[in-house]
């Protein structure tokens, strides 16, 4: 689709393209294989000389109608859709490290994405070093080795909503010869679009705003084709020289831009598996079409929530970049003019039970594990999602033990705002 359309007609027009006669709503190709004529046919697909479908762990036409879509919103040149945010983010980063490589991380970072990192890809020789995504670019700098292949961070953290500094963090590692992976499940690409500031891949989880409505899981990687991979050739030999499980194709040579995705999808998803299933691909689809217009309602509830919660004096604080006292007000309106996610953390007066208590008595937010969907949610970090982590790790991630997180739904807000204020009253 031509660049000309605003993103807001990319969410409904972008990806399924039919033809005379086609189904003018994405089909679900509900299949696990897919028919040819020949043994030579197949051959060739098994050898990547020619595109096709041939097994949908690799590819399928639902699935990549969905990723080729995303990517649009993005202002990538491909994308490829797994079945979690995680496969998603362990994915982007495998598929240009092995056993021996370093990454460096922000601290800000979801618990699962923090632990991944920092304890499973380390039992595979994957080293990971954490920094103060708020620290001056010299202190950053510190941080990386010889062996350092990316630099991973957070648009918006999950919980900590820390704001990235894109342009700092795009720096850093193209300063090193490594690219910027930046997860962009939080803002989506309808507030921020990281390859604008210097990143170069971009990950979500599908499973939040993008789906919208807490129907499916799933992720996806998204290639912006800028990083220059044979210039920093001995550093990406997985992209630069043969794979000899595909007799000796060597992606960048044959593939360009699409090398990244390429082998990500031909090599990892083929050894790994964690596709995401046509029928989930379709349910997300049907979110995107209206992600344009559900993220700016998020935003402007979650705005009114967090000047509620200000002025309330059973709060002790609340953090949410759109408040002009936060200091992340002044990045937040850089990177994301309109607007930020509706997720806001904020702490009651007391201790942790009176965190707990004021949950409970909550009756039109739920407390589920979940957040950015339609419906209003609530979580207590410390108690559920980032339980595993010690309290040195939480405070090194943003999470206080008192942080309540609000992930604001697109309800009428005055109805979300009462329901806070029945539950601190009792």
């Amino acid at each position: 689709m031509s660049n000309r359309y605003k993103i807001e007609t990319k969410c409904i027009q972008e990806g399924w393209k039919p033809s005379k006669g086609e189904a003018r709503v994405l089909p679900i190709y509900q299949s696990t294989t897919f028919k040819y004529d020949s043994s030579e046919q197949m051959g060739r697909l098994f050898d990547l000389e020619d595109s096709g479908y041939f097994y949908t762990r690799l590819q399928n036409p639902t699935n990549d109608a969905v990723a080729s879509k995303i990517a649009s919103l993005e202002g990538g040149v491909a994308a490829m859709l797994t079945s979690s945010g995680q496969a998603a983010n362990f994915y982007a980063v495998f598929n240009i490290c092995e056993a021996g490589s370093h990454i460096v991380c922000s601290s800000a970072l979801y618990g699962g994405t923090f632990n991944l990192f920092g304890t499973t890809m380390k039992k595979l020789g994957i080293e990971a070093t954490f920094v103060d995504p708020d620290a001056p670019l010299e202190e950053l700098q510190k941080a990386v080795q010889e062996n350092t292949r990316c630099v991973f961070a957070e648009t918006i953290a999950n919980p900590a909503l820390t704001v990235l500094d894109i342009e700092k963090f795009a720096t850093l590692a193209h300063s090193n010869g490594v690219p910027l992976i930046v997860d962009n499940t939080f803002a989506t690409p309808i507030n921020c679009r990281p390859f604008e500031w210097g990143a170069d891949i971009v990950t979500h989880s599908t499973t939040k705003y993008m789906d919208g409505h807490a129907a499916c899981v799933g992720g996806c990687i998204v290639d912006s084709g800028n990083f220059d991979w044979e210039a920093y050739h001995d550093k990406f030999k997985g992209l630069t020289e043969p794979d000899e499980s595909y007799h000796g194709i060597v992606y960048t040579q044959k593939f360009g831009k699409l090398a990244y995705i390429t082998k990500a999808t031909s090599q990892l998803m083929r050894d790994l598996g964690s596709i995401q299933s046509p029928q989930n691909a379709f349910l997300l689809n049907i979110g995107l079409e209206t992600l344009h217009l559900r993220v700016p309602r998020h935003c402007e509830n979650a705005l009114k929530v967090a000047k509620y919660l200000e002025n309330n004096e059973k709060v002790a604080w609340v953090n949410y970049a759109g408040l002009e006292g936060n200091k992340y007000y002044d990045l937040a309106k850089k990177y994301m003019p309109n607007g930020t996610c509706g997720v806001i953390s904020f702490g009651l007066k007391g201790d942790r039970k009176t965190a707990e208590q004021f949950m409970d008595r909550l009756k039109l937010a739920a407390i589920v594990t979940h957040v950015a969907d339609a419906r209003t949610s609530v979580l207590h970090p410390a108690s559920h999602t980032h339980r595993q982590m010690t309290e040195e790790q939480l405070v090194e991630a943003g999470v206080q033990p008192d942080l309540i997180r609000l992930s604001v739904g697109i309800e009428n807000a005055d109805d979300i705002i009462a329901d806070l204020e029945q539950a601190m009253a009792e």
